[in-house]
């Protein structure tokens, strides 16, 4: 991209109308000429890279994708050793990637100030360069949101003086899209991550749901879901490291506080990171994922500083232990065996727990002035140090057996195209062919009442499990589970895994009957068949006696005779995926 530098810079003044003679910038970002009271545009935030680009060969800006707003998404590599500068002929070179997200809330440009500074001063070298670690980030994720700039949305944030939308141009929360993919650019992100492969992410927020003394909060992806080795080293080994060097420099910071309207003295339990969201998405993949949540009434400067900070810990961290996190994320896969148990949904594990000396403001109920209701108050005049119960282990409350494959009907093209996004591999079948198989029938579920993310989610799905002799067709296609993608296949296509395909509306098509009865015609139909069925009709008596709204009901009764009839279509409520070799 060295060479269409200022291309890129006319095109982006073309689109935004705010780009300046690149010549004429300068390395000094808006929060800095702010005194730590603005952040940049987006057109000065992608400048602000173009520039860094064009003055050091460290510094790869790329365009990947394309977003809802109508933009690309830049990426934005370090790289000291890398002289090619070309998507095509990237590698890693035994090196490992962080990739650094920021703007996906562009309502909270902490993480935008600071890797802004954070890549100027590895360009510069005057920070101790990583020697094992390629750096990666994407400057703005949400560009539709950046774009949309305003100074009230945030009702509860303490600068900066104007910032971006939570929604993107489609009014999407991205931080909620990772796994359905329903905007262009989780599609793009998808598209990055996967040619990146990073072994380790952090995803910039802000937050405030208590009132405490910290400034900096983290949010490690969960370690038992991320299980065995790689997991008990992120909780017992790096995690630890990352806040003892964050304390040496006179930073403190927690496990994110996740309470709402109540006192985290009271204990609080570790948020449960499921794919929907960026480091639950990247966990599918064996990537060590941390999600950094300043606190949104700080000032702004002391934020974007703790965050640039917390950063260059963790890319310390992570590059002097860059071959153990090599080896961890390679053999992670090998756990996933077919015929293992793969966990599906957790619970709290209220016998583990963790005891945190926590900073917090004493916090009081007392009467609201508006309402005349009891309201939360926190006295920051009132600091205190307390031990707080801290429940971040978890179980598994549900989980199921890894098969060998799962056979997917080539009719379920939108699936099948996310598969092949998040480069998950698999084979067509080439002839109509019968196998035995393991298929679900839904059972139950229930479904949010409100819209929620462009959809109506569905949640505490059940099934009934069989083994059938299952019809598949040339053209359907069989995804083997043992390949590197073998989590991102399991919680998509389990329909009771909390973020599956099934629970995003997928596949609502198959809970709706397509065909029916005339009362009148199966009335005849319906008693020659109990006449020739004796089992059936024992059974439909049966439940006359012991069911009273049923016996009452003439139409509940044709319809019962009806679903244990050949003329009941297959199709209704059968999930499509079979699993082969369960």
């Amino acid at each position: 991209m060295k060479n269409i530098v200022f291309f890129s810079c006319i095109l982006i003044a073309v689109l935004i109308g705010s780009c300046q003679n690149i010549s004429a910038q300068t390395l000094t970002t808006t929060f800095e000429n702010s005194n730590g009271l603005k952040t940049g545009t987006y057109s000065e935030t992608i400048n602000f890279y173009l520039l860094l680009e064009k003055k050091f060969p460290s510094i790869s800006v790329f365009e990947i994708g394309q977003t809802d707003s109508g933009f690309p998404l830049h990426v934005v590599l370090f790289d000291p050793d890398d002289k090619t500068h070309s998507k095509e002929t990237f590698s890693k070179n035994g090196k490992n990637v962080i990739l650094i997200n920021n703007g996906i809330h562009p309502g909270e440009p902490d993480g935008i100030d600071a890797t802004m500074l954070l890549f100027r001063d590895y360009a510069e070298n005057k920070i101790t360069l990583p020697k094992n670690t390629i750096i990666a980030t994407i400057p703005v994720y949400n560009i539709g949101g950046a774009l949309n700039r305003n100074s009230t949305s945030r009702t509860n944030q303490n600068g900066p003086k104007e910032y971006g939308f939570r929604g993107n141009a489609r009014n999407f929360d991205l931080n909620r899209d990772f796994i359905k993919a329903d905007t262009k650019n989780s599609r793009a992100f998808s598209e990055i991550f996967h040619w990146l492969n990073p072994d380790l992410f952090i995803d910039n927020h802000v937050s405030n749901g208590a009132d405490y003394q910290y400034i900096l909060t983290h949010l490690f992806t969960q370690h038992n879901k991320l299980g065995g080795a790689l997991g008990n080293y992120l909780h017992s080994s790096f995690m630890p490291q990352l806040e003892d060097s964050l304390q040496k420099k006179q930073w403190d910071i927690t496990p994110y506080v996740n309470v709402f309207n109540q006192v985290p003295e009271n204990g609080f339990s570790q948020f449960m990171d499921s794919p929907r969201y960026a480091s639950g998405y990247t966990t599918l993949f064996n990537t060590l994922g941390l999600t950094v949540e300043t606190h949104m009434l700080k000032p702004y400067k002391q934020r974007v500083e703790g965050t640039y900070e917390l950063m260059k810990s963790f890319i310390n961290i992570a590059d002097e232990d860059a071959e153990k996190i090599k080896i961890l994320r390679r053999n992670a896969v090998e756990k996933f065996k077919t015929k293992s148990h793969y966990p599906l949904t957790w619970r709290v594990d209220s016998s583990k727990t963790t005891t945190l000396s926590f900073k917090g403001f004493e916090g009081k109920m007392i009467p609201s002035k508006i309402t005349g209701a009891m309201r939360l108050k926190y006295f920051r005049d009132k600091p205190f140090t307390k031990n707080v119960t801290y429940y971040n282990y978890f179980k598994a409350a549900d989980s199921v057996t890894i098969p060998s494959a799962y056979n997917i009907p080539r009719g379920y093209w939108n699936v099948i195209n996310l598969l092949k996004l998040n480069k998950i591999e698999f084979s067509e079948i080439k002839n109509d062919t019968t196998l035995l198989a393991e298929v679900y029938h839904i059972k139950d579920f229930e479904t949010v009442k409100n819209a929620y993310e462009g959809h109506y989610l569905h949640y505490n799905t059940r099934v009934s499990k069989s083994i059938e002799k299952a019809t598949v067709k040339k053209g359907d296609i069989l995804v083997n589970t043992q390949q590197a993608g073998v989590r991102y296949i399991i919680e998509t296509l389990e329909p009771t895994a909390p973020d599956s395909y099934f629970n995003w509306n997928f596949f609502d098509a198959i809970l709706q009957q397509k065909e029916g009865f005339s009362p009148y015609i199966w009335e005849d139909l319906a008693e020659q068949f109990l006449n020739e069925n004796p089992t059936v009709k024992k059974a439909f008596e049966a439940k006359k006696r012991s069911d009273p709204d049923f016996e009452k009901n003439w139409y509940l009764q044709l319809d019962w005779i009806h679903k244990q009839s050949p003329n009941y279509e297959k199709s209704h409520l059968r999930y499509p995926i079979v699993r082969v070799g369960g």
